[in-house]
């Protein structure tokens, strides 16, 4: 077969799944098709979290942002991509009430997006729900510590484990769901010495933002490597500054607009 025909396979949940304790998996955000593309020659899975309701709607918080979003900016990224596995957040409220509610939305998503599985938030206590989705034929990706939909009840954005005293509930649930079938779990804002002890305790691979690089792999927001975000997490290394490059382009077209010296001679049809 030629290069020109073969065609490309996508990342699968085991492959990601059989690189615990292997080679580090990288991963991003992503919530557009322009951005996945670039994203989908590094990254082995790209998220489309609900942190979209905040970085790109302007919500002051994830719990407000709908199911038909997720889905939307879901196909989007799809379409854009061609390698990685491509995961899409369960937005708040459409998980929790009961498994088959769950599954029900769940299966609205990988039908509607193309994706390859969902993620949710959650440990011991959502273990029921994740067993039921994974039995079912949705793979699910967990999510423990700090967990943004649950911000109102933490009463924040809080790094967690500070004190060990709570270290075995995070183990705990970090158990919970490895043994209820997610093939990964994301740990959020966590003291990097738990976060490594769970790391080392589970059998499936975490997935650290926030948390420590002994996890197996590594997920940050987009916009925030970037510099896109005014208010990005201090954890969080920013490898671009866009927002001043796109500030000092919008403010040279404005000028050149303003005075007429755009479009030149060169740009405009005859």
């Amino acid at each position: 077969m030629s290069k020109q025909t073969e065609q490309v396979r996508r990342t699968t949940v085991p492959q990601i799944a059989a690189r615990k304790g292997g080679e580090p998996i990288v991963s991003l955000t992503s919530y557009h098709a322009h951005t996945a593309a670039i994203v989908d020659r590094h990254a082995d899975f790209i998220l489309v979290g609900d942190s979209l309701g905040m970085v790109m709607h302007g919500m002051e918080n994830t719990t407000g942002v709908p199911l038909d979003l997720m889905i939307m900016h879901g196909k989007a990224v799809v379409r854009g991509t061609q390698k990685a596995l491509i995961v899409v957040d369960m937005p708040f409220g459409t998980y929790e009430e009961s498994p088959n509610v769950a599954f029900r939305n769940a299966a609205k998503i990988m039908k509607e997006t193309g994706c390859g599985a969902v993620k949710l938030e959650g440990g011991t206590r959502m273990a029921e729900t994740i067993r039921f989705l994974t039995e079912r034929g949705v793979p699910v990706m967990a999510h423990t510590g700090l967990t943004p939909q649950s911000s109102h009840v933490m009463g924040g954005f809080k790094t967690q484990g500070r004190d060990e005293e709570t270290w075995g509930a995070h183990i705990a649930d970090a158990r919970a769901v490895a043994e209820a079938g997610a093939f990964a779990v994301v740990l959020e804002g966590m003291v990097e010495p738990l976060a490594a002890k769970i790391t080392d305790q589970i059998a499936i691979p975490t997935i650290g933002i926030g948390a420590s690089p002994d996890c197996d792999g590594q997920i940050l927001v987009l916009e925030d490597m970037l510099g896109l975000n005014p208010w990005t997490p201090k954890f969080v290394k920013v490898y671009g500054q866009l927002g001043p490059m796109i500030e000092e382009a919008v403010a040279t077209y404005a000028k050149e607009v303003r005075t007429r010296a755009f479009p030149g001679e060169d740009q405009v049809y005859r």
